[in-house]
């Protein structure tokens, strides 16, 4: 049954393998082996990266449901959350190993239409984390409401720079939803309730935070009167913090509101560096992926969308209890 599948699958992706071949390989991790043993159901996920403590957060609560489950899972990304083409060929080995269920974060969501339809036609149940493919084929989708995440970060920016002002964002993508909707988000918010607030440059990063450090010091150096900056993921965040570093400012010269969490991030705060950030439940995200997987396979239909929640912290709140069990190191 399973080779038949997978000459199923290899047939219907044959165009996708085409235009996937010669494609730069990405650095990944995983745990779990290579493929199912056979004696437990197997999920495999492939995640957009692995650089950011992000993704180690999602994995940890991936594994812990998966034990509690008795399912087995193999978790993997590309070394950066721009090699479109190493997610797609991670995407494709998975299929080829007949899993009985795949999740999976999509990086560019058109580009992996072809093999997420092959997946489907080979009865692969398909479920989505973080963001998504734009195939009909997954049936459900764990993820942060990535445009209200966005309101609330300006909705806080606004308020520490006193409702009017000058800010910049260094956004991590335009192309996968995350990106998109979490920049959105801050505008919208921004253009509905502050009219007296105005976003005087958004730039792109790729989630570096080398390269999104070199865009806050270029943006702070074209705008003088800049008092705020938003950075929409991990190393956008702490690239513009390091950026305020170089150039000998601090939180009181610039008010900086970051994404998601991680030791660079919760130090800066610490230190006044960073005014505060939105932080995601990737633990819940990494659990609900897996038990939704886990339900598709046993013939139930998970939640099409799961909103794992998000929340502000800052350094007055970080300890709270609420707070601090979505916060990760």
């Amino acid at each position: 049954m399973k080779n038949a599948r997978k000459m199923s699958v290899l047939a219907t992706a044959a165009i996708a393998v085409v235009a996937l071949a010669g494609c730069a390989q990405g650095g990944s991790a995983g745990s779990g082996g290579d493929a199912g043993s056979g004696d437990k159901p197997y999920i495999a996920m492939i995640s957009k990266g692995f650089q950011h403590q992000f993704w180690q957060a999602v994995k940890q609560g991936a594994e812990e449901k998966a034990e509690e489950l008795g399912v087995e899972i193999t978790f993997e990304g590309p070394a950066s959350e721009t090699e479109v083409d190493a997610q797609l060929q991670m995407l494709q080995a998975a299929i080829d190993k007949s899993p009985d269920a795949i999740a999976y974060a999509a990086l560019d969501p058109e580009a992996c239409i072809p093999l997420i339809d092959a997946a489907g036609a080979a009865d692969i149940p398909v479920v989505q984390f973080d963001a998504g493919c734009d195939s009909d084929v997954p049936v459900s989708i764990a993820k942060t409401d990535s445009l209200g995440a966005g309101a609330l970060a300006a909705d806080h920016m606004a308020e520490l720079i006193g409702e009017e002002g000058e800010v910049a964002i260094v956004g991590h993508s335009q192309i996968n939803s995350t990106g998109v909707e979490r920049r959105d988000g801050f505008v919208e918010q921004m253009e509905a309730e502050y009219p007296d607030i105005e976003i005087v440059d958004i730039q792109y990063g790729d989630g570096d935070h080398l390269k999104s450090a070199d865009i806050a010091k270029a943006m702070i150096a074209a705008h003088p009167d800049l008092k705020g900056i938003y950075g929409t993921n991990e190393g956008s965040a702490v690239g513009v913090v390091n950026a305020l570093t170089e150039l000998g400012l601090n939180g009181d010269d610039l008010t900086v509101i970051g994404f998601d969490s991680g030791k660079a991030q919760m130090d800066a705060i610490t230190n006044g560096l960073m005014a505060g950030a939105i932080t995601q439940n990737p633990i819940g995200i990494g659990a609900e992926t897996v038990q939704a997987a886990y339900d598709a396979i046993n013939g139930d239909t998970p939640e099409e969308v799961i909103d794992t929640g998000y929340f502000f912290y800052d350094a007055e709140n970080m300890k709270d209890e609420e707070i601090a069990a979505v916060l990760y190191e």
